[in-house]
């Protein structure tokens, strides 16, 4: 790998005379990786964008680019995570970037020291790529401000960290910032411009391509995303809202088949095809359940939730006392309990050893979102120090609690609206934009965001067939993070290549 370092310049127009702030420095450099028995040499970039209040700096929003010589006519896509909390190193060195982490075929985790490999799935063959870390994550810091420092009294001030940019409406606005400072800075703005977000980072596309688009004059050419959270009243279920069961029973009874404790799979059966007629079962039976309550006559009760629990593989008197509720803690313990094993509730297809075989609760570690962390953390470390040469004794933070913890919905105008969701504005920004491409995929073993959320989704998005034929969903074998099987990353690739490079529908 060639590596020819340098220093990338202070921001445009903070200069000593006008300030006493001094931005940190960046670095670039020429590397180069090795695809298919070919060299694809790139320019990488790790640096700040410096985001402003009141005309004066307020943060400095890091980013890892890389590119291409082709120049401006190259698509630019901004990459970022979610959480809220998240840098966006799971994109980065899970699916996207140049250089990747080692897992197994099936997302394992390989042995200490981890290291990184080329990419042979990288986006950067069709695509220039921009990662964000969003303010608290990464390398990127609220600015401290100035009359703080100089007086000790105000110090309080400067104790609330980064905490103004973690809420819903702020996150998205700096994100804005950022993107259009960054066109403009790169002169990139003739540039086809596409937006990949996972998780909490695809609720931001979901609602970035409206307001990018409708408050920033950001045109985009198409929107990616991952195991999104679209809908927030689908994450909390409760005795009183249904949907939040439905959509979790297709990815348990995936998983039950999976393991092979699915007592409805029919021999010669695919998973696939088992999932799909549990979806079915889910919205035809299970739901009016649900939803009737007593209403229900109790013979028709306990033949439905009876059969339900034949689809995910419990007991039934469970799921009968239950009624039919079962929680994906619940399942990730209880599943393969008898053999002190638990599931990952972000890939239900892993396994981890019980750590407290004893208790009901399920309080272990999670089998990939807690083991990923230290291969992550070791990737980007490397890349950006070894790499590409940046020099900052800033320690990189993956994944924040912190900021999670402290995350607001600071959009709401009175305690009634408490509908928080990106559909809406997904399905404005694909108004707005007739052009706009649209690609949503799920991982199918993810209990956190099941991809069924998204069947059910694209079907009372009311589009017309102009839209349907720009809106393309298609779900991979693995959990929220799909990518770090080999199989599933290597189909992701060849698809959004081709997402990429075709033409939007003629009419749309």
């Amino acid at each position: 790998m060639e590596h020819n370092p340098e220093t990338v310049g202070k921001e445009p127009g903070l200069t000593e005379s006008k300030t006493a702030y001094n931005p940190p420095k960046g670095a670039r450099a020429s590397l180069s990786i090795r695809i298919d028995g070919r060299e694809l040499p790139y320019q990488a970039e790790a640096d700040w964008i410096i985001l402003r209040k009141d005309e004066k700096p307020a943060a400095e929003m890091f980013y890892t680019g890389y590119f291409l010589p082709d120049g401006r006519d190259r698509p630019v896509t901004f990459v970022f995570n979610g959480g809220p909390g998240s840098s966006s190193v799971y994109l980065h060195f899970g699916a996207l970037g140049p250089r990747r982490a080692v897992f197994g075929p099936r997302g394992e985790p390989e042995p200490p020291p981890h290291k990184l490999e080329d990419n042979q799935e990288t986006w950067l063959r069709f695509t220039d790529l921009v990662f964000i870390d969003p303010i608290g994550t990464g390398l990127s810091r609220m600015i401290p401000d100035a009359e703080a420092k100089k007086d000790p009294e105000k110090k309080g001030s400067d104790e609330k960290k980064d905490v103004e940019y973690w809420g819903l409406k702020r996150d998205l606005e700096s994100i804005c910032e950022f993107i259009r400072k960054f066109l403009s800075r790169k002169k990139r703005w003739d540039s086809p411009v596409y937006l990949a977000g996972e998780s909490y980072g695809g609720f931001r596309v979901a609602k970035l391509v409206r307001l990018l688009q409708q408050d920033y004059g950001v045109a985009l050419a198409g929107a990616v995303l991952i195991s999104p959270a679209l809908e927030f009243a689908l994450l909390d279920p409760s005795d009183y809202d249904d949907l939040p069961w439905v959509d979790t029973f297709p990815t348990m009874a995936g998983a039950a088949c999976f393991h092979d404790r699915a007592r409805k799979w029919k021999p010669g059966e695919s998973r696939q095809d088992y999932a799909r007629r549990a979806s079915e079962f889910a919205v035809t039976e299970l739901l009016p359940v649900l939803a009737a309550g007593d209403l229900v006559g109790e013979a028709r009760r306990v033949r439905v939730l009876d059969a339900a629990a034949d689809f995910i593989g419990l007991p039934r008197d469970i799921v009968r006392s239950k009624g039919g509720r079962v929680s994906i803690e619940y399942f990730a313990k209880s599943l393969l309990r008898d053999r002190g094993l638990v599931l990952g509730l972000y890939d239900a297809s892993a396994t981890v050893r019980d750590p407290y075989p004893d208790r009901d609760d399920w309080s272990g570690p999670d089998p990939t979102l807690h083991v990923v962390e230290r291969i992550f953390t070791a990737g980007v470390n490397s890349q950006l120090r070894a790499a590409i040469g940046l020099e900052t004794d800033r320690d990189y933070s993956t994944s924040s609690d912190e900021v999670n913890e402290n995350w607001k919905i600071d959009t709401r105008k009175h305690a009634f609206e408490s509908q928080v969701g990106a559909t809406d504005d997904l399905r404005y920004g694909m108004s707005v934009n007739p052009h706009m491409k649209v690609y949503l995929t799920h991982g199918v073993f993810d209990l956190v965001t099941p991809f069924f959320t998204a069947e059910r989704i694209r079907r009372l998005m009311k589009l017309d067939e102009e839209r349907k034929r720009l809106l393309t969903v298609r779900h991979y074998d693995g959990g929220h993070m799909f990518y770090t099987w080999d199989e599933s990353r290597k189909a992701f690739a060849r698809d959004l290549e081709v997402f990429y490079r075709a033409s939007p529908p003629t009419g749309a």
